[in-house]
């Protein structure tokens, strides 16, 4: 019994542990759209604010990333999702001797660098571009074009994937029987297999959204004067950046969770539906007496997504009217007497240390002073009491009768006191 809680418990702590380390990063990010210093930090809290998301939506580049992110992410769906089906449909119908080739060759790109992908995709549509004869501001020099075709080119074989899984439950023998009932072959595809492939094309049209949103190693080569949301970012990374990023991640945060939990709730609804219909009696159902469940009865993904959308106009409408203008100027003001007291401070230590610096050099100036003197090179020539005459009558002489040259030099050799 203690092993089992024992597990159990390190199954929570886990689970803790890894959920922290997953979501702790977006945590982050997320306060520091509300904190008030130009660079985004969480600690220390200065203000509550909503400017970053004003500065947002005022910044064009961001804007015109986001305006290509989408056209390019719409584009690769549609060119990824039918090369990924048209895959599936193959690789289903082909000789089943040459499926693990064909399966291997197609899943080949995902494998390849994103930025040979993206280098070879360039070269490859300039040459073609150049033996058509065409200029260098033909579609094929496009950079919308040129990344929609870098980033299909690996996308669509993760939508094969997920296809490929939808299609191996499928029954080939209804599109059978849709033959031998006079259906041609585009009405067989279209009215059996396509809707039965909606699920998987809709999960396959979103995961391509998603990877082409996100990819940056393909796009960095492709994108010509198109640049995308993550070019844009990565510039602003690389030359300073503002919370104002961080209130792009915490809207694309939110809209994630919205998706979700709406995604949820549709589905527990649909659950909530089938159970209540099973056990609904024939006449019920028949006369329309029929009671279905409301959205948020026993629906706890229904009840979060209100519970996020209440709290989402809650923080719109407190944003409209709350100013921070007053406690932005209060911190600036303590910064500003922190700095002050900080610089009088450095000051007092600089002048303690000057003060220090003096006493030391009076202490040892009088004992160095006449040894200084005594010791003095050239014979005492440059001591002070040389100049004054003092001890003149005492040196003279011996530097008299020590000078060479035979007394040549001395001042009575002039005079003619030495004859």
């Amino acid at each position: 019994m203690k092993n089992l809680s024992l597990m159990r418990l390190s199954i929570w702590a886990y689970l803790a542990i890894f959920f922290a380390y997953l979501l702790g990063p977006l945590v982050i990010m997320s306060v520091t759209a509300f904190n008030s210093p130009e660079f985004p930090r969480a600690t220390p809290w200065e203000c509550l604010t909503f400017e970053w998301f004003s500065a947002l939506f005022h910044d064009e580049r961001i804007l015109n990333g986001i305006k290509n992110s989408v056209l390019v992410g719409f584009g690769t769906v549609i060119l990824s999702v039918a090369m990924g089906l048209a895959g599936a449909l193959m690789l289903t119908q082909i000789w089943p001797k040459l499926r693990a080739t064909y399966y291997t060759i197609i899943i080949a790109p995902i494998l390849v660098p994103g930025v040979v992908i993206g280098i070879s995709t360039l070269v490859f549509w300039d040459r073609i571009n150049r033996m058509l004869g065409l200029g260098a501001d033909s579609f094929l020099s496009n950079g919308l074009f040129l990344t929609v075709i870098g980033q299909s080119t690996f996308i669509a074989s993760y939508c094969m994937l997920v296809l490929v899984a939808r299609l191996q439950r499928y029954d080939a023998a209804l599109t059978e029987a849709a033959l031998d009932l006079g259906a041609t072959h585009a009405q067989a595809f279209r009215k059996v297999l396509l809707p039965f492939m909606k699920p998987a094309i809709a999960s396959a049209a979103v995961l391509a959204f998603l990877a082409s949103f996100e990819n940056y190693n393909t796009t960095t080569f492709t994108f010509g004067e198109y640049p995308t949301l993550t070019i844009e970012l990565a510039q602003k990374v690389r030359y300073g950046i503002t919370p104002a990023i961080s209130a792009l991640a915490f809207i694309i945060v939110l809209l994630t969770v919205f998706a979700a939990l709406f995604n949820e709730a549709n589905i527990r609804r649909k659950e909530l539906v089938f159970e209540a219909r099973k056990g609904a009696t024939v006449e019920e159902l028949s006369s329309g007496r029929f009671k279905m469940p409301g959205f948020l009865s026993s629906n706890w993904a229904a009840v979060a997504l209100v519970v996020v959308a209440c709290a989402t106009v809650v923080v719109v409408g407190t944003a409209t009217v709350y100013s921070p203008q007053q406690c932005i100027a209060n911190v600036q003001e303590q910064k500003r007497l922190e700095t002050e007291i900080r610089i009088q401070e450095l000051q007092r230590q600089r002048e303690l240390r000057r003060q220090q610096q003096e006493a030391e050099q009076g202490s040892t100036a009088p004992a160095q002073s006449q040894p200084a003197d005594n010791n003095s090179g050239f014979g005492g020539v440059f001591a002070p009491n040389t100049l004054s005459g003092e001890e003149e009558s005492g040196a003279a002489e011996p530097a008299e009768e020590s000078s060479g040259f035979g007394g040549a030099f001395a001042p009575s050799t002039l005079s003619g006191d030495g004859n």
